[in-house]
């Protein structure tokens, strides 16, 4: 019940709404009351009378009450949803703030499916409860007791005897409770392990085709589909056996009403519009009585929802800002790793004790076998993760002093697994900086060598790349992603093995490119590239994630050592392939 305490707060800014729709549930509900007195009190005096115009007279005060109710349930209802549907637009909205503030190591662990399913499926469940079950409960709560006095009031042997059924429903409405909370839980985790394989299948269904394994993918989702099924029939069996239970446990207290009123009109101690008052009254109070199975199925869900959803919200990022982190202005580009360590932590030690200095306007290439630790070096400079022994310093100032964002504007990155996203082509190539104009744009394109194509496309800049850019070919991706970084015009540049996708032609067209880029930059560039090593002033030899060698190609060379063995065995063939 702590996550639904919790999750109200979020409701808790509209307590204005929240109030007026109390308001008109409380009125609501008084309507609903007077209605089955207005209709006993009338029965007696027709026939005590035996006039037919009061009758007349009040079924039009009937309609009229039954109309006011009909409005204020109009106007529940309508705030209730209001409320709802703003409560989890505000959830979704802290579920993706959190999601876009958590480092690498956060989603290296998470799966996409099950973030999906929180953010949707999950906040929907918490919804529901916002919009049918809060209110509704004070509703059921405040009807019962009324009602409960009502009948004690009118004949309280008669009242007892009715009510003595409301502890076992109310018993049976919290044991489906309990035995629905752990399916629900159940339920919501299959819809995101369906979901997560769903997702994979998608984004990778040219893998699928290409290795037609589209049976082995739908015995997959078949499969969580099926358990699925299962666990919802679990919750169908459960259901089906309480509600007709419920609704013989509700008949009961009519026959008892049945039985001992008209005892009591026959003794002529009841009249037999009190009788009719008993029966419609305890109609109503199954209503809320029948209503307390669904709002336990809610809370249930609820419960279970809550909690996935604030196992994101509470999630804390590993890299974040500290308290009094300055602002990080335009820098030289000096980058300094001084006995610089990290670690994943089930994976253990990935880099040992690096240190290497950079220079304003240097190239740095970054050599070493799958694994050897380069793509975590460059992560390390943007704070993608922090390390976990030494330090990382940026014009002589600690990288963990500055604040992430000021960092990263200083920073570009074109990274090896280039992603775009489903929109124009200006707009990748303008996501980094979304005020540059035109002009920069296509400037940015053209020192990318990538303007001739884009020129060339149906829409030009305004064409469409598809979903991950898949319209568009390696080397277009590269180019572009190249273009993207080239706009925020950082002091410092990395460039994961950015052109292992593109043929020699427009290798030649970036290196070019790049000659004139890193004039006044910091450059890393993870390469197994000839010309761009030997272009490098520091080259970076990792092995284990420790530097085994370091230094300029010709001096490396000249040492004959690890690095000559692997430009005569492999960089060469490589740069002839």
């Amino acid at each position: 019940m702590r996550n639904v305490m919790r999750l109200t707060k979020f409701a808790g800014k509209y307590w204005v709404w929240l109030l007026v729709a109390f308001v008109l549930v409380m009125a609501s509900t008084g309507f609903s009351i007077i209605i089955p007195r207005m209709i006993g009190d009338a029965l007696d005096e027709a026939l005590g009378s035996q006039e037919q115009t009061f009758l007349f007279i009040s079924a039009a005060v009937v309609v009229g009450t039954s109309a006011l109710r009909g409005l204020t349930e109009y106007g529940n209802r309508y705030l209730d949803e209001t409320i709802s549907q703003k409560t989890a637009y505000d959830i979704r909205s802290a579920i993706f703030k959190r999601l876009q503030r958590q480092s690498f190591a956060y989603y290296d662990q998470a799966q996409t499916g099950q973030l999906m399913s929180r953010a949707t499926v999950d906040v929907e469940a918490v919804r529901m409860f916002f919009s049918q079950g809060l209110l509704a409960l004070s509703q059921m709560v405040v009807m019962m007791i009324a009602i409960s006095i009502i009948l004690l009031m009118m004949d309280w042997k008669l009242a007892l005897l009715t009510l003595a059924f409301v502890p076992a429903i109310a018993w049976r409405g919290i044991t489906v409770g309990n035995l629905l909370r752990p399916i629900w839980l159940k339920i919501q985790q299959l819809m995101a392990s369906m979901g997560t394989t769903l997702e994979e299948s998608l984004t990778g269904i040219r893998v699928v085709k290409a290795f037609s394994r589209h049976k082995e993918e739908e015995r997959k989702f078949t499969t969580a589909a099926k358990l699925l099924y299962n666990e919802h029939l679990r919750v169908a069996r459960v259901q089906a056996f309480n509600v007709p239970l419920l609704a013989f446990l509700i008949a009961v207290p009519t026959v008892v009403i049945l039985w001992y009123g008209g005892r009591q009109v026959i003794a002529g101690t009841m009249t037999l519009g009190d009788v009719t008052k008993f029966i419609l009254y305890a109609g109503m109070m199954a209503m809320p009585v029948r209503r307390m199975g669904m709002i336990v199925n809610l809370l249930s869900r609820t419960v279970s929802a809550g909690g996935r959803i604030f196992e994101i919200l509470d999630s804390d990022s590993a890299v974040k800002d500290k308290s009094d982190a300055t602002e990080l202005e335009k820098v030289k580009g000096q980058v300094v790793f001084e006995g610089v360590s990290f670690g994943y932590g089930s994976v253990g030690t990935i880099l040992e004790n690096i240190s290497f200095r950079a220079q304003p306007g240097q190239m740095v290439a970054l050599l070493g076998g799958s694994g050897s630790g380069k793509s975590t070096l460059v992560n390390l400079i943007s704070r993608f993760y922090d390390v976990t022994g030494g330090r990382i310093t940026i014009d002589g100032i600690d990288i963990r002093d500055v604040t992430l964002a000021s960092l990263r504007k200083n920073v570009g990155i074109v990274q090896q697994d280039v992603f775009l996203f489903s929109a124009t082509v200006r707009d990748n190539i303008a996501f980094g900086a979304p005020n540059a104009s035109m002009e920069q744009i296509i400037a940015s394109a053209k020192t990318a060598h990538l303007h001739n194509f884009i020129e060339g496309l149906p829409d030009g800049y305004d064409t469409l790349v598809g979903e991950r850019g898949v319209t568009l070919s390696g080397g277009e991706k590269q180019r572009l992603a190249i273009a993207r970084t080239l706009l925020v015009n950082p002091s410092i540049l990395i460039l994961d093995d950015s052109t292992s996708n593109v043929d020699a032609e427009t290798e030649v067209l970036i290196r070019q490119a790049l000659n004139r880029l890193v004039e006044g930059r910091t450059t890393f560039v993870i390469t197994h590239r000839v010309p761009l090593i030997k272009r490098a002033d520091l080259i970076l030899l990792l092995k284990d994630g420790e530097i085994v060698e370091q230094g300029k190609h010709d001096d490396l060379i000249s040492r004959r050592g690890l690095y000559w063995q692997l430009y005569e065995s492999q960089l060469i063939a490589i740069s002839r392939s």
